[in-house]
């Protein structure tokens, strides 16, 4: 559809200055807080705790079909997991914050 000589509406994300006076850029970290042995501990405490929320939950899903215990006990433990991990996490940058200010 042709304009037919109209000037278009201006939108704040047409226009750059707008959207960055609203929304700054984020300052980057002056260090890495992550080092490839915490990943790989990381790793294996959520691997743990997957297995360990796996036989936990899965003796309470409501079925007597291997496959759909296998299924809801597996996805539920996926997603407790993933809380687990962002907790994980959380509870690193916590640490390294208060450790720097204690030095400070």
């Amino acid at each position: 559809m042709a304009n037919r000589g109209r000037p278009r509406p201006q939108f704040s994300v047409d226009n750059v200055f707008r959207v960055r006076l609203f929304f700054d850029p984020m300052a980057q970290p002056e260090q890495k807080f992550t080092t490839p042995a915490s990943l790989a501990v990381d790793a294996i405490l959520v691997l743990a705790f997957f297995v360990g929320m796996y036989l936990w939950v899965s003796p309470h899903v409501p079925s007597n079909d291997k496959s759909m215990i296998m299924l809801w006990g597996g996805l539920s433990a996926a997603c407790l997991s993933g809380v687990f991990w962002l907790c994980i996490q959380m509870f690193r940058v916590v640490l390294r914050a208060q450790l720097a200010a204690r030095k400070k």
